[in-house]
């Protein structure tokens, strides 16, 4: 009975020292965690928001005025058609950019399918189709703006990969197009393990971001011929003079591999006489050079 005694208290005490042990942790994770968050000091757009079908856009106006041109923006994985005027997100930092530059810039329309999407012509799967959808939606878009002068393509990461996949598609409709951080690869979701593997540890991507673009990847499209359809690497090799001028960025970091392909993509633009402003960055995913981002979408 008396060790029992003894071996009860000890699992008192220990739980005692655990649970102190826990309290420190989360006393120093609170002390230590950010106090808040740096944002931008700007003046925000002027939104309007409307759906039709699948499609969800917001179109912005400077309250300063805006130029006869259009920025379709796509927004990145897990964002939606509010970023827009978002503080703490890049595009912030763009708006500022054109205020204290005195810039009317274009109207902004924000484009969104929902969190996750590619934007391919219908093939076998059952959710392809988006690019058909939203070409389909430009005049009913516009009727809401006017027709534009210029129509110009932003999109980071996720979107960055469908502003080169539309403008690439269907050069003719856009003068400019700036992608950012672009899922643009070498290797296809239809590429054997090994390469698959090799590309992974040549470009330093993390894994399970690897498999979440892989799995994404086969919602759109079933096989390889479908794949080249949107593969920009494929696309470009298209190209000519007459195709919109391109701005790429990528950070050498960036955790989902997508260096490599974006300097690939911007060296065989090139060569195909696209006239092409290749931005690399020393950072992570998404790191931007806002100055030089901005003024390119501004078309003088």
């Amino acid at each position: 009975m008396k060790s029992i005694n003894i071996s009860l208290k000890k699992i008192k005490i220990l739980c005692v020292f655990l649970l102190f042990l826990i309290s420190i942790y989360l006393i120093w994770g609170k002390l230590t965690s950010p106090y808040g968050v740096q944002k931008v000091s700007f003046i925000p757009s002027k939104a309007e928001t409307f759906t039709k079908g699948r499609l969800t856009f917001t179109i912005y106006r400077a309250s300063t005025g805006v130029n006869d041109d259009i920025i379709y923006h796509f927004h990145g994985r897990n964002l939606d058609n509010t970023i827009w005027n978002d503080d703490t997100y890049f595009t912030s930092l763009i708006q500022s950019h054109w205020q204290k530059s005195n810039m009317k810039p274009p109207t902004v329309v924000l484009i969104s399918y929902g969190a996750e999407w590619l934007l391919t012509p219908k093939n076998s799967r059952a959710e392809s189709g988006l690019m058909d959808d939203l070409i389909s939606n430009l005049p009913f878009i516009e009727s809401k703006i006017n027709k534009p002068k210029n129509r110009i393509l932003l999109g980071e990461s996720m979107g960055g990969l469908n502003v080169l996949i539309l403008g690439l598609s269907h050069p003719e409709l856009f003068a400019r197009v700036a992608s950012l951080c672009p899922g643009v690869y070498l290797v296809s979701p239809f590429s054997d393990f090994d390469e698959i593997k090799a590309a992974l540890k040549r470009t330093g991507a993390d894994p399970k971001i690897a498999l979440g673009i892989y799995l994404m990847a086969k919602k759109y499209v079933s096989n390889e011929e479908e794949w080249k359809k949107i593969s920009p690497i494929d696309l470009i090799k298209k190209a000519n003079s007459t195709y919109p001028e391109l701005y790429l960025s990528c950070g050498l970091y960036d955790k989902y591999g997508n260096y490599e392909g974006t300097e690939a993509l911007s060296n065989i633009a090139n060569t195909k006489a696209v006239k092409t402003h290749w931005h690399p960055l020393y950072g992570g995913h998404c790191a931007i050079d806002i100055p030089s981002l901005a003024d390119f979408l501004i078309i003088k």
